[in-house]
């Protein structure tokens, strides 16, 4: 029997270290923040894909292992597939999310942000939603990255969030 975690347990905890990175621990210095959130991401996703591939031999092949990723990895972690598997048939691979559930609360709308704050404040407001989001994203890229490592394929992984709730991984296969 596995083990499971509620959904709402999960998006709390990672929403929290992000803060906690972002707003206490590296405050000042936020690349190290997302250097931060995305090594401990990398190390989640690497005994993920150690646990989810325990009882399956090597993948031959990069595309085989992407495609992993996208279904049944993708599965165990938000219950649902990859949206769309892109490629350019040279190490870079595209893994779409049209709805990734990380980001199905986020607004980037200073409007929706705070109700009575002034137009200066509003702006920050945005700036700050923008940049949150942007280090919610390290973590998801770690774990893509760690679990791929995991498989024997060194990858830089980035993200694009430009049309929320979708989210595209961008994985750049290093030869």
């Amino acid at each position: 029997m596995g083990r499971e975690v509620a959904e709402s347990c999960l998006d709390g905890v990672v929403m929290e270290m992000v803060s906690a990175y972002c707003s206490r621990f590296y405050a000042a210095k936020p690349e190290l923040a997302a250097g931060r959130i995305e090594a401990i991401g990398f190390q989640v996703g690497h005994q993920l894909s150690e646990r989810y591939t325990m009882d399956r031999p090597r993948f031959s092949d990069h595309l085989e292992a992407i495609k992993f990723i996208c279904k049944d990895f993708w599965s165990e972690l938000f219950k649902k597939q990859i949206d769309n598997l892109k490629t350019n048939h040279r190490g870079t691979f595209v893994l779409q999310d049209n709805h990734f559930p990380w980001l199905t609360r986020v607004s980037l709308d200073p409007s929706m942000e705070s109700t009575d704050a002034t137009e200066s404040d509003s702006a920050s407001l945005g700036d700050t939603a923008a940049q949150t989001t942007t280090m919610l994203l390290y973590f998801p890229c770690g774990i893509i990255r760690g679990a791929l490592t995991n498989l024997g394929i060194t990858c830089a992984v980035s993200a694009d969030m430009s049309n929320l709730p979708a989210c595209s991984f961008v994985v750049r296969i290093k030869t």
